[in-house]
């Protein structure tokens, strides 16, 4: 978490507060004991309400002791007789003050010195207090007393904390950082000796390998430092439970509003985007909490109409999950898997029940399988919906907003007449000649569409083809939002991608695991993981570009000079000396292009203040033409503001979805989605970041989320490509890490470099292509990039090769990750820099230069329906073009080499093997790449096909070298001939 000096309430989550009156601002303590952090106001209400101890120690509050001045237990009795001693200067004082008042004379004293009204009242406390004890024995008498010990229990577990950190043990973290230091240190003396030794006879490629690996070793230490500090999370969802949904009580947890964006049915199947949906409606959370809000981006009937069905089989699929607890929520998923499903099931109908669901499922595929047919052909007069009217979205360029609520408190129920959670079907405006900047355009539209209807505090977005794996992942993300300790200062929570339908052996390193499992977890200890599109739960004021409550308040001076400028109230003839927080503010508000500011600020003023602040400030500039939309930004913890008109929500959401309603505003330049790249997850992460929030990494042991990922070669690297072109385009872009956000210094330097690694990354690949080259010109040409070692050379070479190793085997040590999963990370890092990086690099200067937009098209060759069919199809595309060229190169460059050792005699095969070596590190990590060349050679292995083409061409060298059927006699007689003149 942020660290700052605020302290918050464990109860309201507010500013515990100062004491008053106290020289240099002390800060309220509640409970002396242990610290427990507690405000004021929260401290009279549990005193008011009988609790008189901390929670946490069960000391008695001082506050309880310094008030009664005797019983720290009788609160009723002081309560009844503080009217009377209210006139009294001694009561008036805490018991270690004296007072100069003198009662002698004032009072009627009784014999033993006291004034008579005073002894009344103890004579009347004690008999109070006797009756009261004998009645709380007989009530714990009546109770159990394990009753007491599980109400005890409950009550504890609601206060404690929702999560914890778990450090990575020192013995594991201390060795990992000291070999880093070792590496960084063997790197200097490594490039100490290479570049004071040149290679005179080959000092083209020597210089091109030292700028190279001078760009490697830049490159790791971006990769390598901000897992300097990696941290493991651990929640609590039955403490949430305990705190929030207490028996008898109306649930408090937060709403949670959830996205699903899609474009093109027939690349996107409504099949797969409608279990998204029955996984979402299906969830172990408050039916009433939950919305779900599908954007439909490209207007299609065919995702309306399986929505609808999606709705009417839901009345049936949710209650059946929610009876039976079943996992995963997704029915397509869940009836696929190949595991005992009377497990755990106790309940005599499961069987019978789970049969006539997957019937109905299986019937409900039919539909939505016909729906797809039917939809293959579009109608010369365009679709025509059931009542009769043509579908508004028979142009996808050019239509107007669509909204359609179909469950939810006013829509239809389950089939036990259960209320379903909220289910909305959104297509936002679409006009010729307005930029509607794809994904992160229609998000930012569920955000405004979703604030009007519900305007749940939290945002949680997910692919289309990302369904809600485990129904509790809701409430692991909760364990850290709704935390007063934790959540104030997050702007999301990030859960790992984790994926179905994937090959066992990872060819193309789809599971992406050493980012998710290793780099993700060392952000985490830093500032927080980056966005990563999906599977994130957002804090929705994050979004609006406010800051998070621990930002320096704006002063009301500042608020006076602000609003009224150069107003004679506000000019001097001295310009007063700025305070260091506000110089710190002003610099952060430029840096950031203030139209943005702290919530908090806002609320510290009257109505008065309150109006002027908002007009100064512009919220319509800001938010847009919506005084809906406006008000419900100001709504901290959600909910429709009370002065809406319930009739009038969908008309105001049409409006704020129409395409000219972002125009003039800072939708996409300073709050939610970000505009300017097609990663613009990275990028929108990082501006709230830059605002001084901090996100958090939640990796649940049952996945949050799962979805599909491509795992053939061609369509794998051109998602590889999608992601490097956003990298180039933010590098270019005014919002690069390397100079955007410094002013404010509120983002630290270990996740700057994060971000900076995260934009420069495909620019490895121009000395990537340059060194993976180089083995094969050594070998070709004869020249090698490394000078005759000495015995200290040779020492620096082990050392960095053992250092390179060791850091690697302690980071997978740390981690938990397998050696396989590191190996193949290692392989796809080289097939994407020497094709999709590199095509990226050159496709982003092109757009910034000319302003051209390359596309890269991909033609099917073949497939095969089989399990991993899809693993074997080539498809054919440009980006294969540079790999093929290097590897090719590096085989022909092998083949060579040995020639020319085979002709040069015993001496050339110690620099030859050195060659053979750096060339084949190339090919062993575009084997992969090689094996989808090939796709299934009649299920012979590819490396047996690589080794025979290898071994065959070095025997063939040799059988000519030797030439062994040549007989000596013949080879006298020729040589004699070659002596006179035939």
């Amino acid at each position: 978490m942020m660290e700052s000096g605020v302290q918050y309430c464990s109860t309201c989550g507010e500013s515990v507060g100062f004491v008053p009156g106290v020289e240099g601002e002390e800060v309220f303590v509640s409970c002396h004991g242990c610290g427990y952090p507690l405000c004021k106001a929260c401290l009279e209400d549990e005193i008011r309400g009988g609790r008189i101890s901390c929670i946490r120690c069960e000391e008695p509050y001082r506050h309880v002791l310094e008030k009664t001045h005797e019983d720290p237990y009788d609160l009723e009795e002081t309560a009844a007789i503080e009217d009377h001693t209210s006139m009294h200067p001694a009561n008036r004082f805490h018991a270690r003050s004296t007072s100069s008042f003198s009662a002698v004379g004032s009072e009627i004293m009784s014999d033993s010195g006291n004034p008579v009204w005073k002894d009344r009242v103890q004579s009347w406390k004690d008999k109070k207090k006797s009756t009261k004890k004998a009645q709380k024995k007989a009530e714990v008498a009546e109770i159990p007393v394990e009753q007491q010990q599980i109400d005890e229990k409950e009550l504890t577990d609601a206060w404690e904390p929702l999560s914890r950190v778990i450090p990575i043990s020192k013995n594991k973290l201390t060795p990992y950082r000291a070999v880093i230091i070792m590496r960084l240190i063997v790197l200097g003396l490594f490039f100490h000796y290479r570049i004071t030794n040149p290679v005179d006879s080959a000092y083209g490629l020597w210089l091109t390998s030292i700028i190279c690996e001078i760009w490697f070793a830049f490159s790791w230490v971006l990769d390598q430092f901000p897992k300097w500090c990696p941290i493991n999370r651990e929640t609590y969802i039955d403490r949430l439970a305990a705190r929030y949904e207490r028996d008898g009580d109306e649930s408090a947890l937060a709403a949670v509003d959830f996205f699903v964006s899609t474009v093109d049915p027939l690349k996107e199947p409504p099949l797969i985007t409608a279990n998204t949906v029955l996984s979402i409606l299906a969830v172990d959370y408050p039916v009433d909490k939950v919305s779900c809000y599908v954007s439909d981006d490209g207007a299609s009937m065919l995702t309306f109409e399986s929505l609808a069905e999606t709705a009417e089989f839901a009345r049936k699929w949710v209650p059946f999950c929610k009876k039976f607890s079943i996992e995963p929520r997704a029915p397509e998923f869940y009836f696929s898997q190949k595991i005992d499903y009377l497990r755990d099931k106790v309940q005599p109908s499961f069987v019978k029940e789970r049969r006539a669901m997957k019937r109905d499922y299986e019937e409900y595929k039919v539909r939505i399988n016909a729906l797809v047919a039917k939809a293959q052909k579009t109608p010369e007069e365009g679709w025509v919906m059931q009542d009769g009217t043509p579908w508004p979205g028979n142009n996808s360029r050019d239509h107007p907003g669509m909204i359609q609520v179909f469950l939810g408190q006013s829509g239809a129920r389950d089939i036990n007449q259960n209320e379903l959670p909220r289910l909305v079907y959104v297509s936002r405006e679409k006009r010729p000649g307005y930029q509607h900047h794809k994904k992160a355009g229609a998000m930012n539209a569920l955000v405004r569409v979703s604030a009007i209807l519900t305007n749940a505090p939290f945002i949680l977005n997910l692919d289309c083809d990302h369904y809600v794996n485990n129904s509790k992942a809701v409430r692991e993300g909760m364990c850290f939002m709704m935390d007063p300790a934790v959540g104030k200062d997050v702007c999301y929570v990030q859960f790992p991608q984790r994926f179905d339908g994937i090959d066992k052996s990872d060819r193309y390193a789809n599971r992406n695991i050493v980012f998710f499992d290793v780099n993700m977890k060392g952000l985490d200890g830093i500032q927080g993981p980056v966005y990563v599109g999906t599977g994130c739960m957002f804090n929705r004021q994050a979004l609006y570009g406010y800051g998070p409550p621990s930002l320096p308040a704006l002063p009301k001076s500042s608020f006076c000079s602000w609003c009224c400028g150069c107003c004679c109230c506000c000019a001097g003839p001295k310009e007063e000396k700025k305070s260091e927080n506000e110089i710190y503010r002003e610099s952060r508000r430029d840096d950031l292009n203030a139209a943005i500011f702290n919530l908090h600020e806002i609320n510290n003023y009257d109505e008065y203040e309150r109006s002027m602040l908002i007009s100064k400030m512009s919220f319509e500039k800001t938010f847009g033409l919506s005084s809906v939309f406006i008000e419900s930004t100001l709504m901290e913890n959600g909910g429709v503001p009370e002065s809406t008109n319930p009739s009038t929500l969908i008309k105001e959401a049409i409006h704020v979805i129409g395409c000219g309603y972002e125009e003039k505003t800072e939708w996409g330049k300073e709050i939610a989605w970000i505009y300017g790249s097609v990663t613009e997850d990275i990028l929108s992460g990082f501006k709230m970041q830059c605002r001084g929030w901090r996100s958090i990494y939640c990796m649940p042991t049952r996945p949050a989320f799962k979805g599909s990922a491509p795992i053939n070669l061609s369509d794998r690297l051109h998602q590889v490509l999608r992601w490097a072109l956003g990298s180039v385009e933010i590098f270019f872009s005014r919002h690069c890490p390397l100079w955007y956000g410094f002013g404010g210094g509120r983002l630290r330097w270990l996740q700057r470099l994060a971000y900076i690694n995260t934009i420069v990354y495909p620019f490895t690949s121009l000395p990537l292509v340059a060194y993976c080259s180089l083995p094969a010109i050594c070998l070709l040409t004869g020249k090698f990039i490394i000078p005759t070692l000495s015995n200290m050379a040779s020492v620096w070479f082990l050392g960095l090769f053992l250092s390179i190793i060791v850091t690697s085997v302690l980071e997978l040590r740390w981690s938990g990750i397998g050696i396989e999963d590191w190996w193949r990370n290692e392989q796809f890092w080289v097939i994407g820099g020497l094709s999709a990086h590199l095509f990226a690099v050159f496709q982003g200067i092109l757009k910034m230069i000319a302003g051209l937009d390359t596309n890269f098209t991909v033609t099917a060759k073949a497939s095969e329906d089989t399990e991993f069919g899809e693993l074997y199809v080539f498809k054919w595309t440009t980006v294969l073009i540079p790999p093929t060229t290097i590897l090719v190169l590096n085989l022909v460059g092998v083949v060579a080499g040995f020639s020319d050792a085979l002709n040069s005699g015993y001496e050339a095969w110690g620099p030859l093997f050195g060659k053979v070596f750096f060339s084949m590190w190339v090919i062993m990590h575009l084997y992969p790449f090689l094996k989808g060349l090939m796709g299934r050679q009649n299920r012979t292995p590819t490396i047996v096909v690589l080794w025979s083409v290898l071994l065959a061409s070095v025997f063939s060298l040799l059988w000519v070298k030797i030439d062994p059927f040549i007989s000596n006699t013949e080879g006298t007689e020729s040589k004699g001939c070659l002596s006179f003149d035939c």
